[in-house]
């Protein structure tokens, strides 16, 4: 049965970490979603001023959202911004989730995409509090109770915090 495995970081090298990991235990760009608050206007995130060609468009594109390559691997990686809500950095199929959700309304934004992809309401309530208070939402989709397993671990090998997983929703 097919389920997200769900996660807070509180940092970007902890999700960077996560998702590496992730990624090294087979998972695809497209299983996984990342979503966090856009911080580029504070200190949070270090901006490199340099011009080095080799390294090309996407990895200055990438350092240009104050994320690194692990976060830079994943599928549809972009800034939305939810009126009311303010700008978040998605990736993975949250992005689109979230891009369909910012046309409704603002208070149930993050929380209606989250509903959308399964998770359970009261669970999508807290995951959307933790975001608002500068924590990164990571999920996984899993194909069966092994691979829910090993993503599991994965986030408890890396200190995650609310780590919990739900039955996605399917398409009639």
């Amino acid at each position: 049965m097919n389920a997200s495995v769900y996660c807070t970081a509180k940092t970007v090298e902890q999700a960077e970490s996560i998702v590496l990991q992730l990624k090294q235990s087979g998972f695809t760009n497209n299983d996984v979603s990342v979503l966090l608050p856009d911080k580029r206007g504070t200190m949070d995130f270090a901006h490199e001023h340099n011009t080095k060609a080799p390294e090309g468009a996407t990895a200055g594109g990438i350092a240009g959202l104050g994320v690194g390559a692990a976060l830079g691997w994943l599928a549809g990686i972009g800034v939305l911004a939810i009126p009311g809500i303010g700008p978040f950095i998605a990736a993975g199929p949250i992005m689109t989730a979230l891009s369909a959700a910012a046309v409704g309304t603002a208070a149930g934004g993050i929380i209606g995409a989250l509903v959308g992809m399964g998770i359970p309401e009261f669970e999508a309530k807290r995951y959307d509090a933790k975001i608002r208070e500068g924590n990164i939402l990571i999920s996984v989709h899993t194909e069966d109770g092994k691979q829910r397993d090993i993503a599991k671990n994965v986030f408890k090998d890396n200190y995650a915090d609310d780590i919990a997983s739900a039955t996605e929703a399917r398409a009639k």
